[in-house]
């Protein structure tokens, strides 16, 4: 199991980085990035420590802990600034909070993500196919949300990754303990998608080789 989309109590979460490794690892984890919500007043807050607690807690996990950031509701014209910035901060996972249909997302945040450096574009609700299309051919990952009201729109995002060729990833987008997907609900959120159990092997084989490629 690999989960790209999670938080921790820098931001809205419950968990110290230690506690929420520490449960994943009991679940027999993979890797988990932490990806606390963040625009331009944070980023130089949360990046650094996450990326120290990546640095401590991995030489003692089984689970490896991925330093990472969600920009979240920040204006499309700032999305590729600030993804460049936490890049070169340390983080290893860039998610952009996508065009989810339970929150009021700026139009335009879909595509300006796309467009910059970020690996993992959240529950992007009603994607268009241009934007999918635009995924697909910068190896992207596109979001199935474990998360209510946020997985509303997975079979939509599904159906147009398999018309493009985008990547997927299902995240839990865990804020506490009861969030963390195990791997048989993993599975259920994506065949509630409409996946066969094929596909849904491959999104975990293509999260893998994503986290094997960070080094």
């Amino acid at each position: 199991m690999i989960d790209l989309h999670t938080h921790s109590f820098f931001s809205d979460g419950e968990l110290v980085p230690a506690e929420h490794l520490r449960r994943v690892e009991i679940l027999g984890y993979e890797a988990i990035a932490l990806t606390d919500h963040a625009d331009s007043s944070n980023i130089d807050f949360i990046i650094p420590r996450i990326v120290q607690a990546a640095a401590d807690l991995n030489k003692y996990s089984e689970t490896k802990l991925l330093p990472g950031i969600e920009l979240t509701h920040v204006p499309p014209e700032l999305i590729a600034q600030l993804a460049t910035k936490c890049r070169k901060m340390g983080a290893k996972v860039i998610v952009a909070h996508g065009e989810t249909v339970v929150e009021p997302v700026k139009p335009g945040t879909n595509h300006a993500s796309l467009r910059a450096d970020i690996d993992v574009l959240a529950h992007p609700g009603f994607i268009t196919r241009e934007d999918a299309d635009l995924a697909a051919k910068k190896g992207i990952f596109l979001e199935l949300s474990g998360r209510k009201g946020h997985s509303l729109t997975n079979g939509h995002v599904a159906k147009m990754a398999m018309a493009t060729g985008a990547k997927l990833a299902v995240n839990a987008d865990a804020h506490g303990p009861g969030d963390f997907l195990t791997s048989e609900m993993a599975e259920f959120v994506a065949r509630g998608a409409g996946l066969s159990i094929e596909r849904y092997q491959q999104i975990r084989k293509d999260m893998s080789d994503f986290v094997a490629s960070l080094g």
